[in-house]
């Protein structure tokens, strides 16, 4: 086990025609859980592999219990990947698959035993040892994959997105059986993913990744309350964060002409960030056109318009909704950001007797 650190680490592409990555400063705790996230093509994997070795750093410094690897082969890291293509041997069985990269280091038969069958415990593989990966299911290869891994013993523990090619439910299987086995083992892990659900209920920390540099670092629900950007708002979250034009005006904060909250008088347009979890229809409120309703069992997802902005709302009353229906939100959940820069603004606001149009 052990710390992993980032110092300016970028990556770029054709020389310096294409950056990749830029500049990411980033210190790993010795046992930690980081998720990268972000959409395709923020520089995600790419950091991944640099910290692997499977790509050249352009810049920076990558080290790994306290070691400079930069210049070292992936080999020699202390590392072992986790990729979603399992990268097994098809014509090896599963204890092959598993005991590879041990044999390649000439570790003892007898260890080499005892490491694989105690995997296989962990991973409930013992039944299917002897199986090629073809008589496999998906998630079975998966856990191969990781067996594999395990019995390695490294440093750390690098996942490339290795569950976006089950299904749905098998994610959410495998999803809970990496992190009980991260914790068991207490293995420093890197996790790259796109999922965002995916990266809140695995990391310790996320770091939000957006064209090659980090938006956010911070625990998952530290991310999903207090949203660093509007492009981290609008990204983490199921559904999305409503991101709507308001106005502070004489220092009150109006959306569509009703006052929110008083603020600071500090005059001008900004973005208001509402969850859908923290806005509550009612008796009074501010009028909301409904024009679409998401059911889903526990609760639903009412969207509609207020004036010109749009609007989820999750609602679990089950009461029957009107065509118009009342919205309120407590002040203190409301999230402001810059409209120009898109960053969390840290105005204070100050609760206003009801949402009354001004």
């Amino acid at each position: 086990m052990a710390n992993l650190s980032l110092k300016g680490v970028g990556k770029t592409y054709g020389g310096a025609q294409q950056a990749a990555v830029t500049g990411i400063d980033l210190d790993i705790a010795d046992g930690e859980f980081i998720v990268l996230v972000g959409p395709s093509g923020c520089g995600k994997s790419s950091l991944l592999r640099m910290i692997a070795g499977l790509e050249t750093i352009s810049t920076g410094e990558v080290a790994i219990g306290g070691r400079v690897v930069n210049r070292l082969d992936p080999a020699e890291r202390d590392i072992a990947m986790v990729f979603q293509n399992y990268a097994l041997y098809p014509h090896m069985s599963v204890r092959d698959n598993m005991a590879y990269g041990l044999k390649n280091r000439r570790t003892p038969k007898a260890e080499i035993a005892q490491r694989v069958e105690e995997a296989a415990r962990m991973l409930e593989l013992g039944p299917y040892l002897d199986r090629k990966p073809r008589a496999l299911s998906g998630g079975q290869r998966q856990r191969v994959a990781m067996g594999r891994a395990i019995v390695r013993q490294p440093a750390a523990f690098l996942f490339d997105e290795p569950l976006s090619n089950l299904d749905a439910r098998l994610r959410v299987t495998m999803r809970m059986e990496i992190r009980r086995l991260q914790k068991r083992l207490g293995t420093t892990s890197v996790y790259v993913t796109h999922d965002q659900l995916e990266a809140m209920t695995l990391a310790d920390r996320l770091v939000v990744l957006n064209g090659g540099r980090i938006e956010q670092i911070g625990a998952p629900l530290e991310v999903y309350r207090r949203p660093a950007s509007t492009f981290v708002a609008s990204f983490i979250g199921a559904p999305a964060m409503s991101l709507v034009d308001a106005q502070i005006e004489n220092g009150q904060l109006l959306l569509e002409r009703y006052l929110l909250a008083h603020v600071g008088n500090a005059p001008g347009p900004v973005t208001l960030g509402l969850r859908a979890e923290e806005l509550r229809i009612g008796p009074a409120g501010i009028p909301m056109r409904v024009e679409h309703v998401e059911e889903l069992g526990a609760q639903r997802i009412v969207h509609g318009m207020i004036g010109a902005q749009r609007l989820s709302v999750a609602d679990g009353s089950g009461a029957p909704l009107s065509e118009t229906v009342l919205v309120s939100v407590d002040p203190a959940r409301l999230n402001l950001f810059d409209t120009a820069t898109g960053r969390r603004s840290e105005l204070r606001l100050t609760a206003a007797q009801a949402p009354l149009p001004v």
